[in-house]
């Protein structure tokens, strides 16, 4: 008997603690959920029953993610046209409907408890939320880009992180910001495509893209894939040209002992001492000058730094402080104009100085672009503007996408999209494409009949003539107006370069990264291939002369490693004595793993076959 009374008591837990039980856990949630709509206990409490748990669980703390819904009561929305009228007039705000428990907001518990209603009409008996816009299932980047419902769901996700990486105007006072890297696009446009969350935060103001025309079509191989083809009459005419802004800087650092940092064009005595043309730029105080001209290697800030080592500081005299040169250089493979320097001051009172330095990015080929229905692309070719395709009415396209995009990644708001901007375009208007709205066909008829009342062909497509020849296609292309954003991978900030340079200490093999100067890694499955194709030269070259090649003496009577007794003119072998020994080429990392070995008292022998 005790037994069963003690499984029908259901445990309250207050953010995750025990509180107590309660014998009928859905009137305990139905009696908190009455006093939170009349506002007697806080609205920012949720309270959720897990039956799986047989656990009520009341969510009080801070850091938890609230959605609104209105209440429905008796098959009834709690939200009136009154009311509507109301909040149209300005009378009531938004936190007056959460206070006189007409909406309601559910963190993602609570959720699991509602019953929620898209639209009015789909209202039940059973419903319990009505959904305050359909919309409002998407997040905030989601729902700035048109018809995302038509879209499959990975490539909303890929969209999303493409609008976090697109240029634009990130901030209207960037020309006062000390960014370490920013992207600031020459003519940022509003879309001709909007949604209502686009429109309600205002996010023309901060736009991050252009509007393309776009053809989808095939140019002779060159948009294979996911390549685009692009003119270069656009480009020329500043299409998704950009600036690209970054900071360097320094500060006159103070050390124990009384020594500090200085900034000043390093004396030729100076220790690292980089060479009298590396300075050249610097004015007197050791800072360079605004609108100077720089390339990689150039000094931008000149600083002298005392000695890491007691034990150098003395020196050749014991009299004068020996000095070392810490300067601030331009990375490799960097060039640009100096935008802007400014001097200031650091918490513990010393000088602090920030050169910014700017250079312009024009679209070249290896550069990557997006669209909003995650249909990204790298440029295969920049076309001279005359071999462009062109429409009767000499319209020549920005970009060609190849038709095989759509179809296999089921994006079918990027057509939606083109064609209901290319309408908006005839018309002079900007179109809506908030998800939810106007469903059906009749989005697609609307536009259509657009299309026909301005000459143009109801489905979009257009006869066009090739550039190059001058003769008309044999199909008609689909041609449209979409918004691309251009991303921040390109190809001048990531090319590198590296015919010989520095090399690792412990393997003699060359460093890797383009910020240590390194080279391109080929590894095994690399080699693999060389192998199947049995190029054993190409294998050697890369593997050996051009990685960590390491010419060692072995002897041929007991197999161990010698070394060149340059007294005597001759090879020795350590271990037996003799002379006998000949010359091979291995790599460092071998004679590494030699050598490790040895350290664990076993000796190897290397076998010389003649």
């Amino acid at each position: 008997m005790a037994k069963a009374q003690v499984s029908t008591k259901c445990y309250v837990l207050l953010n995750g603690r025990s509180i107590g039980t309660v014998s009928d856990p859905m009137a305990y949630i139905s009696e908190v959920r009455a006093m939170r709509r009349k506002g007697l206990i806080s609205g920012e409490v949720n309270v959720a029953y897990i039956k799986k748990l047989n656990e009520v669980h009341v969510n009080a703390d801070r850091g938890r993610v609230r959605k609104p819904y209105i209440i429905v009561e008796n098959g009834q929305s709690k939200l009136t046209k009154e009311l509507l009228e109301k909040l149209d007039k300005k009378e009531i705000d938004f936190n007056y409907l959460i206070r006189n428990g007409i909406v309601e907001l559910l963190d993602a518990e609570e959720e699991e408890n509602a019953l929620v209603a898209m639209e009015e009409s789909e209202i039940t008996q059973e419903s319990t939320h009505l959904e305050a816009d359909p919309a409002a299932v998407f997040g905030f980047t989601i729902s700035t880009s048109p018809f995302p419902e038509t879209n499959a769901a990975p490539r909303e996700l890929m969209s999303a992180s493409y609008i976090k990486q697109a240029q634009g105007l990130y901030a209207t006072n960037f020309n006062l910001r000390y960014e370490s890297r920013a992207y600031v696009l020459y003519y940022p446009q509003a879309p001709m495509m909007t949604t209502a969350t686009y429109e309600s935060v205002k996010m023309a103001k901060h736009a991050s893209g252009q509007n393309f025309v776009i053809a989808v079509a095939t140019y002779y191989g060159y948009n294979m894939q996911d390549a685009i083809v692009i003119n270069k009459g656009a480009v020329d005419r500043g299409l998704a040209r950009s600036m690209f802004f970054k900071t360097y800087s320094d500060e006159e650092r103070r050390y124990p002992g009384g020594q500090k940092d200085t900034f000043k064009i390093p004396p030729a005595t100076t220790e690292g001492y980089l060479g009298e043309h590396a300075y050249s730029k610097l004015s007197e105080d050791g800072v360079i000058e605004p609108e100077t001209e720089v390339s990689e290697g150039d000094v931008l800030i000149g600083k002298v730094a005392p000695p890491r080592f007691l034990e150098e500081s003395i020196g050749t005299g014991g009299l004068e402080e020996k000095m070392r040169d810490d300067s601030v250089a331009l990375k490799p493979g960097e060039k640009g104009i100096v935008d802007d320097v400014i001097f200031s001051e650091s918490p513990g009172a010393t000088r602090i100085v920030k050169v910014r330095v700017r250079s312009i990015k024009i679209p070249e080929t290896g550069d990557k672009f997006g669209s909003r229905h995650g249909q990204k692309g790298v440029v295969a070719l920049v076309v001279p503007e005359e071999d462009m395709p062109f429409t009767e009415q000499g319209i020549k396209p920005d970009l060609i996408l190849n038709p095989h995009a759509i179809p296999g990644r089921m994006t079918f708001g990027y057509l939606l999209e083109a064609f209901g901007a290319k309408a908006g375009a005839l018309k002079g208007v900007r179109q809506d494409g908030t998800s939810f709205t106007q469903r059906g066909r009749s989005r697609v008829e609307e536009y259509g009949r657009v299309m026909e009342a301005h000459g143009f062909e109801k489905s979009g497509e257009e006869t066009l003539y090739n550039g190059v020849t001058g003769k008309v296609f044999g199909a008609k292309l689909f041609t449209g107006v979409l918004y691309y954003n251009r991303l921040h991978h390109m190809v001048s900030n990531k090319m590198q370069v590296r015919s010989r340079g520095t090399v690792q200490i412990l393997t003699h093999q060359p460093t890797e990264g383009k910020a240590r100067l390194g080279g391109l890694r080929f590894g095994e499955m690399e080699r693999d291939v060389l192998v199947g194709y049995g190029a054993s030269m190409a294998v050697k070259e890369r593997m050996l002369d051009q990685s960590d090649k390491a010419p060692i003496l072995i002897c041929r009577d007991c197999g161990s490693t010698g070394y060149r007794d340059f007294a005597k003119r001759a090879s020795v072998c350590p271990l037996c004595g003799s002379t006998n020994l000949v010359d091979v080429e291995i790599s460092y990392a071998f004679k590494l793993l030699l050598d490790e070995i040895r350290s664990l008292h076993i000796s190897p022998r290397i076998r010389v076959e003649e």
